[in-house]
């Protein structure tokens, strides 16, 4: 039998792990677990939401004020989608510093990972039927409309008409339900692709060596992560259960009062200010799209070293993508203004080009 097919059979508990990796490898695990907590709670709320524009709005509120614990189980799914975006732009930007990227498969299921996640937090974010709700879902559906020659039909499609209306919120609340399931595919994918080649830890050894069981050494200290991550995470929602929320969001939808600014959620400022960056609407069209299918040519980039441990280089073009990730989402909060503008430029620039350094 193959090596790899034999690592996949392999009991997890058996499964030889390098001894040397750190508490930076329990995000995994970690969002396995989101994901689960994402799952139960979204099944429990959808038994209580109804996705007509006439009702959505009051069945959340329904479900917050008359729903046995419904409070809690909404903003647990609130909350975790930013606890899921925490752990996953976590879990890249460690893979980044220590190349995993190297292994093909895992790195490319990963990022289709992202990109339905992405999709399913701005679907789920439609779904309440508020202010920001409504015009976030206008501006965004309404950027397919820059596709040439049949843009503008797609749009209607999507729609279901000529605006965003019922059929839309219907729509988006199916594949809203639907699109966790394939997450959920993909990450078993995921992670039988990271156990056929094995894990990469944080000093280069061999992937052949020095290895040891997965149990009992690493299910507790993941057990420990998650002790440590769900005390957080309980900590935050029950004293800041709104803190990622827009206030907007708490005002009903009205198609003929536009917000002062429309913003999408926090996890994705950055692409948002890519988007306004570009002044042609088909530009920023494709530099959104790019500024996540650019990590798909990472497995092609020729680079031997595996390691920060000897690649200082790494280490800081690392610490610079995140400091521009941070002022990308800073500029998306914020007017489309001067200078905000050519600050966006500028980092949306050096944001492609620090990806393609790493």
């Amino acid at each position: 039998m193959p090596n790899y097919m034999s690592n996949i059979l392999f009991p997890i508990t058996k499964l030889p792990t390098p001894s040397t990796i750190n508490y930076n490898w329990n995000l995994g695990s970690l969002l396995g677990f989101t994901l689960m907590i994402q799952l139960i709670s979204g099944i429990l709320i959808s038994m209580h939401y109804n996705s007509s524009i006439n009702e959505a709005f009051d069945s959340v509120i329904h479900i917050s004020r008359n729903v046995n614990n419904g409070w809690l189980m909404r903003i647990i799914h609130i909350n975790g989608a930013s606890l899921f975006f925490i752990l996953i732009y976590s879990h890249m930007a460690k893979n980044l510093l220590l190349s995993s990227f190297k292994l093909n498969h895992t790195w490319n299921s990963g990022i289709m990972i992202l990109l339905i996640l992405m999709a399913t937090a701005f679907l789920g974010y439609v779904l309440p039927w508020g202010q920001m709700s409504f015009w976030a879902a206008t501006v965004i559906t309404n950027l397919l409309s820059a596709i040439p020659f049949w843009g503008n039909e797609i749009v209607i499609w999507l729609w279901g008409g000529f605006s965003v209306w019922s059929p839309t919120l219907t729509r988006f609340f199916s594949l809203h339900f639907l699109l966790p399931f394939i997450i959920s595919a993909l990450a078993i994918v995921h992670m039988i692709s990271l156990h056929s080649t094995g894990s990469s830890n944080p000093i280069a050894i061999e992937m052949n060596k020095d290895k040891i069981k997965f149990h009992p050494y690493f299910t507790s200290k993941d057990l420990i992560g998650l002790i440590m991550m769900m005390f957080l995470f309980f900590m935050m929602i029950l004293h800041f259960p709104y803190i990622s929320t827009d206030p907007e969001n708490f005002i009903p939808a009205n198609p003929l009062i536009t917000p002062i600014h429309i913003q999408p959620e926090w996890y994705f400022l950055f692409a948002y200010a890519i988007l306004r960056s570009i002044p042609n609407k088909l530009g920023g069209v494709i530099a959104l799209f790019l500024s996540i299918m650019i990590f798909l040519i990472k497995p092609f980039q020729m680079n031997k070293k595996n390691s920060f441990k000897f690649n200082p280089m790494k280490k800081i073009m690392c610490s610079l993508f995140f400091h521009i990730f941070i002022i990308l989402s800073w500029i998306g909060m914020n007017q489309v203004e001067y200078p905000f503008e050519s600050i966006g430029l500028i980092y949306s620039i050096l944001y492609f080009l620090i990806i393609l350094m790493i």
